[in-house]
């Protein structure tokens, strides 16, 4: 038996030291220079506040998307469809599925060319799966968040709508550019096999707004519209006044253990220590600053566009992220300078529909200046879905009315109990 042991330990040994080889040979030829060279990979979320973390060393852990499509659609052989749209639980498992297969069309994409509207059109009414996000997403950010790198020319192009034709032998990638609306088309070296996984899938009566002659629909015709009119009622609670909200942002930003000094001003709790200032009301929103003579040890990085969006996902992730409830916190946009400060924002968004705070606040802001968080604005709210549902006038009736694109939404203006509602989708 100890002989066997001993063979066993040295295959063992054997086995991690060829793969300690091939990661490092790995390393220093460059193979993973593409997905790492810009990548904040931070440890934690006390160094991108106080200057202690950089991008030069990798934690270890990977980009996530600071959103996810809030429409995916597939469309099968013979054109029947299937659609999620208000169910978080199954759109997560179904871009769970499906987010290799457009993460491998990008990443394997030709030049892209201007297609027509029409040819556009009949992509989609053939098998293929379609992603739409709420707010647009620039293609250089979106290949972080599907973990490829892609040689595509119009890599900063924004988008909201991306479709992967399935074809006989290989898959073709269509988007629509956010800013001026044309289409573009791209072959691609996925191999169409990949459909055959989708298709336990069947048609659950989801349609495009174009394929119909509902008034309206010209205005919005690349709206998913699903049957039924059923959707959640949600409860709302507030932090348990301002402190307890402030302690948990303090130890996610490393000042657990620090001093402080506290006094109320214009009805904020007011918290200065050596190294933050932080203030917070009984309507859960708090904003921290790090005090203005803490400066980034080292040379401040000029930060890309994808860089600052993973800045602050980690920020939020780790304190507004937490707190949410059943809601989730996506990214909705960004406004940056050339010197790579910016700052980023964030929405709730639950069953499909966004929440929107009193006074149209932000679930979060991040302010990014000369490498470093300056500014973290929280609105901490906590939403749950009570079980209960409000009936609302059917999509198909709501877009002839609308005459445009509308989403599902909530209004949180204090009170507890919130119901859906339809309102006019503003990109």
């Amino acid at each position: 038996m100890t002989r066997l042991r001993a063979v066993e330990w040295a295959k063992t040994s054997l086995i991690v030291l060829l793969t300690v080889s091939a990661v490092f040979l790995a390393y220093r030829s460059g193979l993973f220079n593409d997905f790492f060279s810009a990548a904040p990979l931070f440890e934690s979320v006390a160094g991108l506040v106080r200057g202690t973390s950089g991008t030069s060393e990798p934690s270890g852990s990977a980009i996530k998307e600071a959103a996810r499509p809030l429409v995916i659609v597939i469309t099968g052989e013979g054109g029947w469809r299937y659609g999620v749209k208000y169910d978080t639980e199954s759109r997560n498992a179904l871009y769970d599925r499906t987010s290799s297969i457009l993460g491998e069309a990008l990443g394997s994409a030709a030049q892209p060319n201007e297609v027509s509207e029409e040819e556009w059109r009949t992509a989609l009414t053939g098998p293929g799966v379609f992603f739409e996000y709420i707010m647009p997403v620039n293609l250089s950010v979106l290949d972080g968040w599907l973990g490829v790198r892609m040689s595509l020319a119009e890599e900063n192009v924004p988008l909201r709508r991306i479709l992967v034709s399935f074809g006989t032998e290989r898959n073709r990638i269509y988007y629509q550019n956010g800013d001026n609306g044309l289409f573009f088309g791209a072959d691609t070296a996925s191999t169409a096999g990949i459909a055959q996984d989708l298709e336990s899938h069947s048609s659950n009566g989801a349609f495009f707004a174009f394929e119909t002659d509902i008034a309206g629909s010209a205005h919005a015709p690349y709206m998913l519209i699903m049957p039924g009119n059923e959707h959640p009622n949600l409860s709302a609670a507030l932090p348990g006044g301002p402190g307890e909200p402030m302690d948990e942002v303090l130890a996610a930003l490393g000042h657990g253990n620090e001093e402080y000094a506290e006094y109320i001003s214009e009805g904020m709790l007011v918290r200065v220590g050596t190294q933050f200032n932080i203030r917070a009301d009984a309507n859960g929103r708090v904003i921290y600053r790090p005090i203005d003579w803490i400066t980034y040890r080292g040379e401040a990085p000029a930060f890309s566009e994808r860089e600052m969006i993973e800045i602050a996902r980690v920020v939020v992730g780790d304190t507004i992220g937490i707190a949410s409830g059943d809601a989730e916190v996506f990214f909705e946009s960004l406004e940056h300078d050339a010197m790579g400060s910016g700052v980023v924002s964030f929405g709730y968004y639950i069953s499909g529909g966004r929440i929107f705070l009193h006074e149209d606040k932000p679930a979060a802001r991040v302010t990014i200046t000369s490498g470093l968080v300056s500014e973290i604005e929280l609105n901490l709210v906590s939403f749950s879905l009570t079980g209960g549902l409000t009936w609302l006038l059917p999509e198909r009736l709501a877009l002839a009315a609308a005459g445009g694109e509308f989403i599902l939404s909530y209004s949180h203006t204090g009170y507890e109990m919130l119901q859906p509602s339809w309102v006019k989708h503003e990109s």
